[in-house]
């Protein structure tokens, strides 16, 4: 899509005065974020699944090919959202291993509904491992034993919000080369490395903060930044094949949940990845 396509104008206008709305509704949901993280776990389940109904209602609309029959959208995200509520609990009590089952039970389900109203099975059953398994990462690393579960989220939520934000705000000042014209036409090479800057300079703070090793944080948000921006390209992948711009319109400035969630949805796997599988130490100090 070129840059003179009334689409894009159309974009380019909104984002120029959108964004005290954008600004007000992000400052409102990192200030839900932030307390449900702090609070007991529990609190913060109940937030993700809340979250990942919106999430499931939005993907399976997105996705649909053939309109289905009266109620049946509602069962389909009914169905996905108890699925990974139900994988969000096991993992409260720390079954992590009944959570993927579930999930796993979930897609199958997702995709069997699908099929026989001759719907896109394939990807209603990816819905549910899109969303579900980040949720699954985000209430494990705050369940992490040996270290500070609710730093260890609010950490990467300020790598992802920074990440975000960098790359808004440099992108719309520099402008300059698009990053990948075919997949996201507002994304520039600017921005996504003022992105990565702005979340090492973040997280350094947040380190130094805690009383640890800034200079290794820093370093190390520069590079994880890649995995929020490879989120958020993952889910302009997944709009432009089905001709989406927004997945919905419930956060002000924002679009729907997905459109909030999509750097979260790669970048928390791959820090649980980090730390389960080869114990890295995302607070760089302290026990573990």
């Amino acid at each position: 899509m070129s840059a003179g396509h009334p689409s894009e104008q159309l974009r380019t206008r909104r984002a120029g005065t959108d964004w005290p709305l954008r600004l007000l509704s992000g400052l409102a949901l990192a200030v839900v974020a932030v307390s449900a993280v702090a609070l007991q776990p529990e609190i913060m389940a109940l937030l993700l699944a809340l979250m990942c109904l919106f999430a499931a209602r939005e993907w399976h609309r997105m996705v649909r090919t053939v309109p289905p029959p009266h109620g049946m959208a509602h069962v389909q995200t009914a169905v996905t959202a108890l699925a990974i509520a139900a994988a969000i609990a096991a993992m409260l009590w720390q079954a992590a291993w009944a959570g993927f089952l579930l999930l796993a039970a979930g897609a199958a389900a997702a995709a069997i509904l699908a099929r026989q109203r001759g719907d896109n099975a394939p990807w209603h059953a990816l819905g549910v491992l899109y969303i579900g398994v980040p949720a699954l990462s985000l209430m494990a690393l705050r369940l992490v034993s040996g270290l500070n579960g609710s730093l260890v989220v609010l950490g990467l939520f300020l790598i992802v919000w920074s990440t975000d934000t960098g790359a808004l705000l440099v992108g719309r000042l520099v402008g300059g080369p698009k990053l990948a014209p075919a997949i996201s036409p507002g994304k520039t090479w600017a921005g996504t490395i003022g992105g990565s800057v702005a979340a090492a300079l973040v997280y350094g703070l947040y380190i130094a903060m805690i009383g640890h090793a800034a200079g290794q944080a820093a370093l190390f948000a520069l590079v994880f930044s890649i995995a929020a921006h490879l989120g958020d390209l993952l889910e302009s992948v997944f709009k432009r094949r089905f001709g989406t711009k927004d997945t919905g319109g419930l956060i002000p400035g924002h679009g729907g949940a997905l459109d909030r969630m999509d750097s979260t949805l790669v970048a928390a796997p791959v820090l649980a990845v980090l730390v389960f599988a080869f114990h890295f130490n995302p607070l760089f100090g302290g026990p573990w």
